[in-house]
């Protein structure tokens, strides 16, 4: 089976020593998951290795034969700017610490301090090198705004710029090893894009869903860390959780901002150590996976609220997308339309439907509370009922009308003319009116008449004075 490096770029350990190269290379591992390790025990072959690439950070001891690690030191900085360096010495002295820094070092440690130090100061260079890795790949497909794999993007229809420039952030970030936040309205479409970052990743196992909305902690402790055998009464056979089953892929987790605070807590110390215990088992296991969580709520109002914990949401805002709603966007009907016809027809071993062509119209002034997946719903139903060439208007019509909301249950609104200084007349009241259903029909009168509750020979009998 494949296995995946971390991180993606290389950390080079260079020393004399190699009892302590091979023991740190296998705390990296054992403690961060850190497999993507070189080691050196002779300084002069540094220049060598930086050259054949793909290194991004160096450990380095001060004290070697033949080369000082002060002067290897200089040299990366002139010649590999791009490198970060970690100074790894037996010395512990400040002068020498702080020329290091001065030479450009990114930190210093002491090869007696505890091991957690030094593993937690490797963590947050590779996390540095992997915002910077992002940022430029970022700008770079912002300023293209092309993409170099739109084969992951396919199961999501769009015409929108907005959309693509998700696509080429979603492109940069997906190497990243740093939680993904995806946010929007129910049925945008959000596991879809799960889906695709997940494809892009690289990552050698599956992709995992868990929608951990309405479990309670112990529920959601076992579904993502699993048990041992006796656990708890009925825990008959060990069972891994859904961490485990994601191995070195994936884990999405749906509609995160349901989560209690016990929960939470949980997820955090998942993101923050990189361990858990399946319940039952007091020995941790490593995750492998990368954590995209998604959620409709506003997670920013839930933290202000207290709902939320302050901490995991910066946490999983390391990276961020917002997908807007089908309102937002509505160029995309057009092709929402055609492609559900075409998906909805298929299973049903009919031809794909032609559709009138007031459809599109008629919907883009419809505000779709339940986004692409009501469009959908919309567009199965009346291809289950079609029997014409020309499909029917009928069913979209009794869609739309019956989920328009009830004013008398939204409360009282504001009334729209009481900011007007000077009220307008009945006949100027009513030549706004249909003015605005005319434009957000684009014209088809019909759709402006059932816009505005009226009949269409009302609607042309308005238009028709309106004239004169």
């Amino acid at each position: 089976m494949k296995t995946t490096l971390y991180p993606a770029f290389g950390i080079l350990l260079v020393d004399d020593e190699p009892a302590w190269l091979k023991s740190f290379a296998l705390t990296l591992r054992s403690r961060a998951g850190i497999t993507n390790v070189q080691r050196c025990q002779d300084g002069r072959e540094v220049p060598g290795l930086l050259d054949g690439g793909n290194i991004g950070l160096v450990l380095l001891d001060l004290t070697m034969p033949h080369l000082s690690g002060e002067a290897l030191l200089q040299q990366i900085g002139e010649s590999h700017p791009e490198v970060m360096t970690i100074i790894v010495s037996g010395l512990n002295q400040l002068e020498t610490a702080v020329q290091c820094m001065k030479l450009g070092a990114f930190d210093y440690f002491v090869k007696t301090d505890e091991e957690d130090r030094l593993v937690g100061g490797v963590q947050r260079a590779i996390r540095l090198q992997e915002l910077q890795h992002e940022v430029r790949a970022m700008s770079d497909r912002m300023l293209s705004r092309e993409l170099q794999h739109p084969e992951a993007f396919v199961e999501i229809v769009t015409c929108d710029r907005g959309m693509h420039d998700i696509f080429a952030y979603v492109e940069a970030v997906a190497p990243s090893r740093q939680p993904l936040l995806i946010t929007g309205e129910s049925g945008v479409g959000k596991e879809l894009f799960a889906r695709a970052v997940h494809t892009l990743s690289g990552c050698a196992g599956p992709l995992v869903a868990v929608n951990v909305a309405g479990l309670d902690d112990t529920v959601f402790a076992d579904t993502l860390f699993g048990h041992v055998r006796g656990a708890y009464t009925g825990a008959d056979q060990a069972r891994p959780g859904m961490v485990e089953q994601a191995g070195d892929g994936t884990l999405f987790l749906d509609e995160i901002g349901d989560l209690s605070i016990a929960s939470q807590v949980k997820l955090l110390r998942l993101l923050q150590e990189g361990e858990y215990f399946p319940l039952g088992s007091d020995r941790p296991k490593r995750m492998n996976a990368r954590i995209v969580v998604a959620t409709h709520a506003d997670l920013a109002a839930r933290e202000a609220a207290g709902s939320f914990r302050r901490d995991l949401y910066y946490r999983l805002c390391t990276h961020h997308i917002q997908i807007p709603p089908l309102r937002e966007r509505p160029g995309d009907i057009p092709l929402l339309l055609d492609h559900f016809l075409g998906e909805a027809a298929r299973p049903l071993g009919k031809r794909k439907p032609t559709p009138p062509k007031e459809l599109a119209q008629l919907l883009a002034t419809y505000r779709f509370p339940g986004n692409v997946r009501e469009l959908r719903g919309m567009v199965y139903n009346a291809v289950s009922l079609h029997k014409e060439r020309i499909l029917s208007m009928e069913s979209f019509l009794k869609a739309i009308g019956t989920s328009r909301p009830d004013p008398a249950a939204a409360g009282p609104a504001r009334n729209p003319f009481a900011s007007f200084e000077r009220l307008p007349t009945f006949t100027e009241a009513a030549e706004l009116l249909v003015e605005e259903a005319i434009s957000r029909a684009n014209g088809v009168q019909a759709i402006a008449a059932r816009l505005l509750g009226i009949s269409p020979p009302a609607l042309n009998k308005r238009l028709k004075m309106s004239r004169k």
